[in-house]
């Protein structure tokens, strides 16, 4: 994390037993100690990202593509992959999304940046003995309602605001664009722990399908 877990963030009340945070400013650039430590688990999930408005094609790459790319890189350096069994690799879940373009000729700069991102983490991790990455692309997505101090601080006012008119409108007229972030979560943990372990990508329309499992 680049900064440490804000006091109006809900956690389990065990989370302090099972998590340990740490705080690294820089994501283009990992430390020893602190590549090492990361290096002794056994999958990431990379969930960092934001909307595209604002940004400049250069500035969304850095975000979107070169921060990840930097990190599968420093975990290999670091070991991961070394020595695991061919059923057991070390697994990069990306969380992307939906109508990403894998051509990186799409008019949507964001779709293209998502596109070249997914394009290369694959391509490393084949390419990279005991590593293997996992593609997620949810459609629309926002706090949960069940935390209101979600609401009030993930997204700016406006984005709110938008949120409140968009989401029954999404849910109403396209549900399989609709992203539950419960749905996510658990999806992206059961891919980290190795479920569904030959698919490398997950359409937001396939996560809903697998989410009526048993999770």
């Amino acid at each position: 994390m680049r900064r440490e877990m804000p006091e109006w963030a809900v956690l389990p009340p065990n989370a302090s037993e099972k998590t340990t945070t740490i705080v690294h400013s820089n994501f283009t650039s990992y430390p020893a100690d602190v590549s090492t430590r990361l290096a002794e688990h056994d999958a990431c999930i990379w969930a960092l990202g934001k909307s595209s408005l604002g940004f400049s094609e250069a500035d969304y790459t850095v975000l979107t593509y070169d921060y990840p790319m930097a990190l599968i890189r420093t975990l290999k350096e670091a070991g991961v992959g070394e020595n695991r069994p061919k059923d057991k690799p070390f697994r990069f879940v990306y969380i992307s999304g939906e109508h990403a373009d894998t051509t990186e000729k799409s008019s949507q700069m964001w779709a293209r940046v998502k596109g070249r991102a997914e394009n290369d983490l694959t391509a490393f991790a084949t390419e990279s003995a005991g590593i293997k990455t996992h593609i997620l692309r949810p459609a629309y997505f926002r706090p949960d309602r069940e935390y209101a101090a979600d609401w009030a601080n993930q997204r700016p006012a406006w984005q709110s605001y938008l949120d409140r008119i968009m989401s029954p409108l999404f849910n109403f007229l396209l549900p399989a664009y609709v992203s539950p972030l419960n749905v996510l979560s658990k999806v992206a943990l059961e891919v980290a722990k190795g479920r569904w372990s030959e698919v490398g990508l997950f359409r937001n329309k396939m996560m809903r399908e697998l989410s009526r499992e048993e999770l």
